[in-house]
């Protein structure tokens, strides 16, 4: 089997795709980390990876072809997306991957949709146990409330309304907007959790962290905490069906009541995973084993606790 690793519309992620690097010359010295990016030459990530290809946008047909060909030509064994737009595609054809011989960390179809339309989410985290916020009717609202698209991703079209004012009829009669309550960060934590899943479906790892400070929609200041949402999640959602690699939950916490609110499911690596890492919860160790070595992964959870980041603007200079 070809070990080299494939990174997908790798952009900024530098320190995952360095992760990934330190992880893999453990197993196999001689191996590489790749990338992809349709712009690699604008994309930090490129210049740290062991090579960067050109690839067309997600969404063009030939697309799936073209990834397969690249890992073909360059010895590729595993392929990690980290964009929402390419979990879709990738599930379609992951038997074609298969066939050659070539693992792609990605779900079940049925489980991205679920995790790619916050509909289906809603109803997933209610049927194991988890609470979401209460629904709006937004022709009969109480405020303050919160409105986002049902599909959508990188914290884009949130809105906060905190009155009759603010509930525009641009909002009003946006066909994707889903109503909903209001958390109240002064009163409730926010959450992103990092979970492995084994082939299995069994979860081997949770790493919850405390989002102290957001910038552009990611992690910018954060805090690993193990309790109470370690042994919440995992009475909860010890087995998902389909569900395989790393995802990451969004979930609010009241500490005071311990009131757990689910909001969302991104079935990739998330942007803040790199503190996970740091911490000791090293997923790439787990494909690797798992996919390459073919072992069996024991759910663990050594890892750091109350470890903080803080991150910083850093630059590429070529």
């Amino acid at each position: 089997m070809n070990h080299n690793i494939l990174i997908t519309s790798a952009g900024q992620r530098v320190a995952l795709v360095r992760g990934f690097q330190e992880t893999l010359k453990r197993f196999f010295p001689e191996a590489k980390v790749f990338t992809t990016d349709m712009n690699p030459r604008l994309a930090p990530a490129a210049y740290v990876s062991d090579g960067c290809f050109e690839v067309l946008r997600v969404t063009d047909p030939n697309y799936i072809q073209q990834i397969l060909k690249l890992c073909k030509d360059n010895g590729i064994g595993m392929i990690v997306p980290t964009i929402d737009t390419e979990l879709l595609v990738l599930a379609e054809n992951k038997k074609l991957f298969d066939d050659n011989d070539i693992f792609v960390s990605v779900s079940s179809l049925d489980f991205i949709r679920i995790c790619r339309d916050k509909r289906n989410t809603g109803e997933f985290f209610e049927k194991h146990g988890i609470r979401v916020p209460k629904p709006i009717d937004k022709k009969h609202p109480t405020f303050p409330l919160f409105a986002k698209p049902y599909d959508g991703s990188l914290s884009t079209n949130l809105h906060y309304i905190k009155s009759a004012e603010e509930l525009t009829t641009e909002i009003l009669e946006d066909p994707k907007l889903l109503f909903m309550e209001y958390i109240n960060k002064e009163v409730y934590k926010e959450y992103t959790v990092d979970m492995y899943y084994g082939k299995d479906n069994k979860v081997k790892c949770i790493v919850p962290r405390e989002r102290i400070k957001i910038r552009a929609g990611e992690i910018n200041k954060g805090l690993t905490e193990k309790e109470p949402l370690t042994q919440y999640l995992y009475d909860r959602l010890e087995t998902i069906v389909g569900c395989v690699g790393c995802i990451c939950i969004q979930v609010f916490l009241n500490k005071e009541n311990s009131d757990v609110v689910g909001i969302e499911i991104n079935p990739r690596f998330g942007g803040g995973y790199p503190q996970t890492y740091a911490a000791g919860g090293n997923y790439a160790d787990y494909l690797i084993r798992e996919y390459f070595l073919g072992e069996e992964i024991k759910y663990k959870d050594d890892w750091k606790d109350h470890l903080l980041m803080l991150r910083y603007d850093d630059a590429v200079y070529v």
